[in-house]
């Protein structure tokens, strides 16, 4: 049977006991269909790169799966439907990832290192926000 990768985000509102429901909502519709659920990871609160529906932030949550094609096409109809989901992706991958994905090993990483992200410090003057050098008026500056 082929592999794919199912990924939604649901609204930022709901509880993450809904955002367990959804996953298990989708679970049973593939496993219904002749499929098998391989791994199921819930990356949490995230936020958007743009608003989507009133919404900056969203649940994410991805599904690892084998199943026939058919499969697929229902779990895409049943999300499509579903209010609470705001965004959703199949794609059909040639293996799946052993281990934790991208995403979970991220997070790992930046607790291990205490660190927030690899974006570096924020502020871009160097120092604490507000803190700039000051710029030399007309009459101070020094001709070249």
């Amino acid at each position: 049977m082929p592999l794919y990768e199912h990924v939604f985000l649901a609204r930022q509102d709901l509880a993450q006991g809904q955002v367990d429901a959804l996953a298990e909502t989708a679970t049973k519709i593939i496993t219904d269909n002749g499929g098998k659920v391989v791994k199921t990871e819930t990356w949490g609160l995230r936020n958007l790169a743009y608003r989507i529906a009133k919404n900056r932030k969203a649940h994410y949550v991805l599904l690892d799966f084998d199943a026939p094609p058919s499969v697929v096409a229902e779990l895409e109809r049943q999300t499509q439907i579903n209010e609470d989901v705001i965004r959703y992706m199949t794609l059909k991958v040639d293996e799946h990832e052993a281990g934790p994905s991208v995403m979970m090993r991220r997070g790992e990483r930046d607790r291990e290192r205490g660190e927030r992200s690899d974006r570096g410090e924020r502020g871009g003057f160097g120092g604490d926000r507000g803190e700039r050098a000051p710029r030399p008026r007309r009459d101070e500056e020094v001709e070249a």
